[in-house]
């Protein structure tokens, strides 16, 4: 079996779900089961951060070390009951859930947050600032006047730091991202996870910080199933639950989330050696 048919979805799921996946990443690597070998990633919100950092070159070590890293100075907001409300009614539109997503979207441009280039520095610094890896990568954000889904690639004519940032603009909370002309908000307010866009791969992993959906035809668990592919849907379990707190856009609980994630690596591991490396 070549890389090629191996597939990595990294989910949303706000600071914290950046943490936990990479806790995850790393305590799965120490238990022999590198997921960072997959031919094909797909990432959204956060996971589209931690795609980022992942095929950066950087060891998966030091990225897990940067999460245990005091939070001084980073920039704490708070998914509250109007955004989760905004999702919802989104998600549940009725007939064409294009325009679900277009009424959130236009609420979002609608809604006062920091500034745009505040808001990129942060993803900058966070993944830095090179070029999209050989390895394939598809990103996903959502035009917010049209409800368009809009997946980012290496042929896509787009910098990976405005990718990610488009991806990661979650409606009414940060603002949305601007790319030639065109403003984007989250990817994850198509799916929290957009598991479709693996198609094609054999086998599937999918790291999910949150699979909450108003449709279960959002969830990565049936969108994995959908797709046919031999894989499994890996979530926090209670523990990690507990470390993640109820803000998962708190930078203070960074640090917690990651080491759950490590933690619960030990539990996952055999179950996805058995898919990903036979």
């Amino acid at each position: 079996m070549g890389v090629d048919a191996k597939a990595l979805v990294l989910g949303g799921g706000g600071v914290t779900g950046v943490a936990w996946e990479i806790g995850m990443l790393h305590g799965l690597a120490e238990r022999g089961v590198d997921l960072t070998d997959a031919g094909l990633f797909v990432g959204t919100s956060a996971g589209s951060s931690v795609a980022a950092q992942v095929l950066s070159g950087v060891p998966l070590k030091d990225l897990y070390d940067a999460q245990l890293a005091e939070a001084t100075g980073e920039l704490t907001a708070r998914i509250g009951p109007g955004v989760i409300l905004g999702f919802m009614v989104a998600g549940l539109w009725p007939g064409d859930p294009v325009r679900g997503r277009a009424w959130l979207g236009r609420r979002a441009l609608r809604t006062r947050t920091i500034p745009e280039a505040e808001r990129r520095a942060v993803i900058a610094r966070r993944i830095g600032d090179g070029d999209w890896p050989a390895v394939r990568l598809r990103i996903t954000a959502v035009e917010a006047q049209t409800g368009e889904v809009r997946v980012f690639d290496a042929d896509s004519g787009v910098s990976l730091i405005d990718a990610v940032a488009a991806s990661c603009a979650v409606p009414l909370v940060w603002p949305p991202v601007t790319i030639d002309g065109v403003r984007y908000v989250d990817g994850g307010v198509r799916s929290v996870a957009n598991v479709d866009l693996a198609a094609g791969a054999d086998r599937v992993v999918v790291l999910a910080p949150t699979t909450r959906s108003a449709r279960r035809s959002g969830r990565p668990d049936a969108q994995l199933e959908t797709l046919g592919a031999r894989g499994a849907v890996v979530a926090p379990d209670a523990a990690a639950v507990r470390a993640i707190g109820a803000n998962v856009l708190d930078p203070a609980r960074r640090r917690p989330a990651a080491e759950a994630g490590y933690a619960q690596a030990a539990a996952e591991a055999d179950r996805l050696r058995e898919i990903w490396t036979r």
